[in-house]
C-alpha cells in the first residue's frame, strides 16, 4: 500500500494539484514566514458542502421553506457523517502517510497539503462528501450540472460538476492526491459515507409517509 501511495504522489499531475487545492478546505491552514507561523483561515469541508447545497437551492429556484429543508438535512448528514468518521478514527488510531514515508522512506518527505492533526482512517471528506451527495441528489436528480464557486473567495477558481457524486468522488481523491490519506481510507470512508446518508433518506422517507 505504501509503495503505491508515493509511486502516485510522486506523478501528479497540474490537474491533481488543482482538485487537491480546490477541496483542501482546511480551517486551520498554518504557513510558515520566517519566525512566524501565519493562520490562513479557509472553509471547512462541512461548510463547503453547505455552500454547494446553497448554489444548488439557488440554481433550481427552491423556495424557503423547501431551501430551509434541504439545508437542513444536508447538516443532520454531515453531523451523523462527522460523528461516524471520528470514532472509527480513534478506534483505529491509524498513522498519517506524512508520517509513515518519514519514518520508512524518506525522512524529507512532504505532502501537497497540510497533515491534519488526527488519526488517518477513515477520511473525513469522503465520508461527508459522500453523505452530502446522496442527501443533494434525493432533492436535485442525478444529473445535476452546476459550478461551485464556494472557493472563489479564498482565490481558487470555480469547477464544474455533472454530478453531486461525482463531486463527492472528487472530493474524496482530493486527500489522496494532496499526500494526506492512503486509498483504502478513501474508498471506506465513501463506502461509509453513502450508507449515512441512505440512512438519513430513509428515515426522512419514513417521517414523511
Amino acid at each position: 500500500m505504501l509503495g503505491n501511495y508515493v509511486e502516485g504522489g510522486a506523478g501528479l499531475t497540474p490537474e491533481h494539484r488543482a482538485i487537491a487545492a480546490f477541496w483542501d478546505c482546511n480551517p486551520f491552514a498554518l504557513k510558515s514566514d520566517g519566525h512566524l507561523l501565519i493562520g490562513m483561515k479557509k472553509i471547512s469541508p462541512g461548510a463547503h458542502w453547505i455552500g454547494i447545497a446553497g448554489i444548488a437551492c439557488k440554481q433550481s429556484k427552491f423556495s424557503f421553506s423547501k431551501s430551509l429543508e434541504v439545508y437542513t438535512m444536508v447538516s443532520v448528514g454531515l453531523t451523523d457523517s462527522f460523528i461516524s468518521c471520528w470514532d472509527e478514527k480513534f478506534r483505529s488510531n491509524r498513522i498519517r502517510p506524512e508520517t509513515a514515508i518519514r519514518s520508512y522512506i524518506d525522512p524529507k518527505w512532504k505532502p501537497l497539503l497540510q497533515t491534519p492533526p488526527f488519526p488517518e482512517y477513515l477520511s473525513g471528506h469522503s465520508c461527508i462528501s459522500a453523505t452530502s451527495s446522496v442527501i443533494l441528489t434525493h432533492y436535485f436528480g442525478d444529473n445535476y450540472h452546476y459550478t461551485d464557486d464556494v472557493e472563489e473567495k479564498y482565490g481558487l477558481p470555480s469547477r464544474k460538476f455533472t454530478s453531486f457524486k461525482a463531486a463527492a468522488k472528487e472530493g474524496a481523491m482530493s486527500r489522496y492526491w494532496g499526500g494526506i490519506h492512503f486509498m483504502d481510507a478513501i474508498e471506506n470512508g465513501m463506502t461509509t459515507g453513502f450508507g449515512v446518508g441512505e440512512l438519513v433518506i430513509s428515515k426522512l422517507k419514513a417521517k414523511q409517509s
